[in-house]
């Protein structure tokens, strides 16, 4: 198999192909699916301790994306396709854009203690980022943990 054929293989596992995310996952018909925008985390006031924000939204909600941008524009590849992997479980999607706020930006690397974006968190658990994420989709281990993460919430 050449270094084509693989190529060709791996985006077809893709739930996002393309610049900018505007192709979403397919429904069963082939029509594509835009999943609903969730709501974008407010801005921690002056005063609040980002680390302190950053437990409360992990602890409160079942999956949560730090990313650059948001799932409908993603600013980067790497967060298309977390966004993209996450929307294919269905459900709430909770995500937080970094580029909105640096003090969030720079906090949520010191809170996982891991330098790179995007960062996903299901059941208050940092899994990764995207490459962690489509290693577990492919494994099938992804959609137990979202679930259960789900019906503990």
């Amino acid at each position: 198999m050449g270094i084509r054929d693989k190529a060709k293989k791996i985006k077809q596992l893709l739930p996002i192909v393309g610049a900018g995310g505007n192709v979403s996952p397919t429904a069963s018909g082939g029509v594509p699916v835009r999943p609903p925008e969730p709501p974008v985390a407010a801005t921690p006031p002056a005063t609040r301790d980002v680390q302190a924000y950053i437990g409360e939204i992990v602890g409160e909600h079942p999956v949560v994306l730090f990313m650059k941008g948001s799932p409908s524009s993603p600013m980067c590849g790497f967060s298309a396709n977390a966004a993209g992997i996450l929307a294919s479980y269905g459900g709430d999607l909770f995500h937080v854009d970094v580029i909105a706020d640096p003090e969030v930006r720079q906090g949520i690397k010191e809170f996982s203690n891991c330098p790179t974006l995007p960062q996903v968190y299901v059941g208050g658990e940092f899994l990764g980022g995207s490459d962690i994420l489509m290693q577990m989709h492919q494994a099938g281990e992804l959609e137990e943990m979202i679930a259960q993460a789900r019906s503990s919430s």
